[in-house]
């Protein structure tokens, strides 16, 4: 886990400013760390949208990477993780696979996942999952729009994850983004990697776009590749790795191989 601190200073009280240190997950990309001023922060809400329907795997597997990395457990420091799911989610996306998620170097012994039907109690539990400080980060899984995830809401559970320090992520799909309290929204896509010997599947590559963030810039897009054994990203293209896609657009689009998407077959194993 790459762990910094980046001061930030705050009113208090007209007398003059207090130094709080906020911690943030350094992902390995420089330009990406740049942008958030550190690094993805912790104990905040991040929202990863799926760019299109065919992103699900892409987006989850995204997620999975951050989780395994920012709630520590590859290192079975014994904070689990809380995966909560709609119902709609688990009938539209399917079940977390352990070995997929192993592949992205995580522990899936060390998470509970839960699906819960009712939307107002889904935002409930992770609620309490948050504040309840016991949890390394939870994760929020819903398909298609959710009134009930309106601004109050989402800054309800912004207000739970800044004062427990737990990370939440809320993953996205068949929705367009809303007004919310969230740190950072993201939209995440598959991207084309490069085949193993023996043109076995390749190392899960990611298409980000950074949508929106509360405080620095925003409409900045990597493409990352997953290092798996340093929980960390690399950039795919400055390796030579991929074709460059355009937004929202697919592999055939971009004049890669329609009959080989290795990091869509190896994300898809994750999710």
């Amino acid at each position: 886990m790459r762990v910094g601190d980046s001061p930030l200073c705050v009113p208090r009280g007209g007398n003059g400013l207090l130094r709080v240190g906020v911690q943030r997950w350094a992902s390995g990309v420089a330009s990406l760390d740049t942008a958030l001023g550190g690094g993805l922060a912790y104990g905040r809400v991040h929202e990863l949208y799926a760019a299109q329907g065919e992103d699900v795997p892409a987006a989850a597997g995204f997620a999975l990477a951050l989780l395994t990395a920012m709630a520590g457990l590859e290192a079975g420091d014994g904070r689990a993780a809380l995966w909560l799911r709609s119902r709609r989610a688990v009938r539209q996306a399917g079940v977390v696979q352990a070995n997929g998620w192993t592949e992205l170097g995580g522990q899936p012994g060390d998470c509970i996942f839960a699906m819960i039907a009712d939307a107002k109690d889904l935002l409930k539990a992770a609620v309490d999952g948050l504040r309840s400080g016991a949890l390394g980060a939870v994760v929020v899984e819903t398909q298609g729009n959710l009134p009930e995830l309106d601004l109050t809401a989402s800054r309800r559970l912004a207000l739970a994850a800044e004062k427990s320090g737990t990370t939440l992520f809320l993953l996205r799909s068949e929705a367009e983004p809303v007004p919310s309290a969230a740190e950072t929204r993201w939209q995440v896509a598959a991207a084309p990697s490069r085949a193993l010997p023996a043109n076995a599947p390749g190392t899960p590559v990611f298409d980000i776009e950074l949508l929106r963030q509360r405080a620095g810039p925003s409409g900045l897009s990597w493409q990352l590749e997953c290092n798996r054994d340093r929980r960390i990203f690399t950039e795919a293209a400055a390796a030579g790795a991929l074709v460059s896609l355009p937004a929202r657009g697919s592999p055939a689009a971009a004049g890669a191989e329609p009959d080989r998407p290795e990091a869509k077959e190896a994300i898809q194993r994750a999710a």
